[in-house]
């Protein structure tokens, strides 16, 4: 929970002095939320690398790595992973080793290779419709087969379910969300960050280390749904994506070419549905 007592800092909110205009200036003390700098490394055969440093508001950081290593194909699956730790280098200060988690990998997962196929991937021509898709099918993601149905009326719903368990964007103002629901409308997880994609990295990762079937459930975004964000719900093997806001062509066209169904302007008693309407009922 957020601390009640202004002046207090928990790892996901600050607090600043601020002037503020209301008619007249005044001082006032104001939450914000905090974002710091986590890297991301990988270990195997007693060979350490960086594999990413990414700006996120602490918080899930064990779930943040574990999706992004998966949802970025770094680690071929959960089984690869052996451990997810923060960093216990005793040359770093306590803040900074709780900036840092690696991820350990099975010995007979070799590091180098990959981080080879990963940056090979990664530097290509660069993402762009029909070759972007192609990158991912080379990176081994498959078509969703999911005989998941869920109510359009409660589809419509989750948005706000998902919005009055935003305790940091009711501390601060500043954060999005994204939020795994089953198909009764019952949320299972909600992860806040200053980054759309590391909140849905970390949805990612509360499904991989907790071994969650996902076949079944539905991912909600306060924002809007992009390219990254479809990639990673496909990557995840969710077949059902709730966007508040727009989507952008790209992911329409991803989630056409993968079995993803996505809805986007979800809002209380309307949504637009782009691809895989088999999934809604009503």
């Amino acid at each position: 929970m957020i601390a009640d007592v202004i002046g207090a800092r928990s790892s996901a909110v600050d607090v600043r002095t601020v002037v503020r205009r209301d008619g007249i200036l005044r001082e006032r003390v104001d939450r914000v939320c905090v974002e710091e700098p986590l890297e991301i490394r990988l270990c195997a055969r007693g060979e350490t690398r960086r594999v990413a440093v990414t700006m996120r508001t602490p918080g899930a950081d064990l779930e943040l790595a574990a999706g992004f290593v998966l949802g970025e194909a770094i680690v071929p699956n959960r089984a690869a992973i052996r451990a997810i730790r923060h960093c216990d280098d005793r040359d770093l200060s306590p803040d900074e080793r709780g900036n840092v988690v690696t991820v350990d990998v099975r010995a007979r997962i070799e590091a180098s290779a990959l981080l080879e196929r990963h940056f090979t991937i990664s530097s290509a021509c660069g993402v762009c419709g029909t070759a972007g898709i192609e990158l991912l099918r080379a990176r081994g993601l498959r078509a969703i087969e999911s005989d998941a149905r869920i109510d359009g009326a409660l589809l419509a719903q989750l948005p706000e379910r998902m919005r009055v368990r935003q305790n940091v964007f009711d501390a601060t103002g500043g954060l999005h969300a994204a939020a795994l629901f089953d198909l009764d409308g019952e949320v299972l997880a909600v992860r806040e960050d200053v980054g759309r994609h590391n909140a849905v990295d970390k949805i990612a990762g509360f499904i991989a280390l907790r071994g969650i079937d996902s076949s079944h459930t539905a991912l909600v975004v306060s924002g809007r749904c992009g390219y990254e964000i479809a990639q990673k719900a496909i990557a995840a093997r969710i077949p059902i994506v709730a966007s508040v806001s727009a989507p952008s062509s790209l992911a329409v066209e991803l989630a056409n070419e993968f079995g993803l169904t996505l809805a986007a302007f979800v809002r209380t008693d309307r949504w637009n549905v782009y691809s895989g309407l088999h999934r809604i009922a009503g």
